[in-house]
């Protein structure tokens, strides 16, 4: 990865199997990137996650869920808990990662570039809660952030305009 990525695309998360991805497996697509909890007030956006996921996939819409501890002591299962929590409970298809920290000298380096991209109420960067949500373009770029009580279903206008983007040329970087 390089010391200033230009895009989501330079970053690699490991799955909730453990399995490590790149983010460049999602290149060309509409990422919904939310950092999620199980036991959290916002819990149940997970099905409208879930529904956005399903009506816009073949479209070209990912939504990529990213369980975190840090709020509240919200997320306190393992990945194998989480996941089976997920798919029990919200029937979640959508990819799920491994536990992250998204604030502090801990933070995943994908979530620190997330909120220098894309600064919070009044410029924080600082993410406040579970259930942040950056929708990021085809060109792997941040284009909005959004409040945990923003609901997933009122992000579908704004899902649909980046869906209606072109797409960047195969194997040509995006600019």
């Amino acid at each position: 990865m390089t010391a200033d990525p230009e895009d989501i695309y330079a970053f690699r998360a490991h799955d909730i199997s453990g399995v490590e991805r790149a983010l460049a497996d999602w290149r060309g697509k509409v990422l919904l990137v939310v950092n999620t909890a199980s036991a959290c007030g916002f819990t149940p956006q997970y099905a409208e996650l879930e529904q956005l996921h399903r009506d816009y996939r073949e479209q070209g819409l990912a939504v990529l869920g990213f369980p975190c501890n840090q709020f509240g002591g919200q997320e306190p299962g393992d990945g194998e808990t989480i996941a089976r929590f997920c798919s029990t409970r919200y029937e979640v298809d959508f990819p799920l990662f491994a536990k992250v920290e998204v604030n502090g000298p801990g933070a995943h380096p994908l979530w620190r570039w997330l909120t220098r991209e894309a600064g919070g109420l009044l410029g924080t960067r600082a993410i406040k809660w579970n259930f942040t949500k950056f929708l990021v373009g085809r060109d792997g770029r941040v284009r909005s952030r959004h409040a945990p009580g923003v609901r997933p279903e009122a992000l579908r206008p704004r899902i649909e305009r980046l869906l209606a983007e072109p797409a960047p040329p195969s194997g040509i970087p995006a600019t």
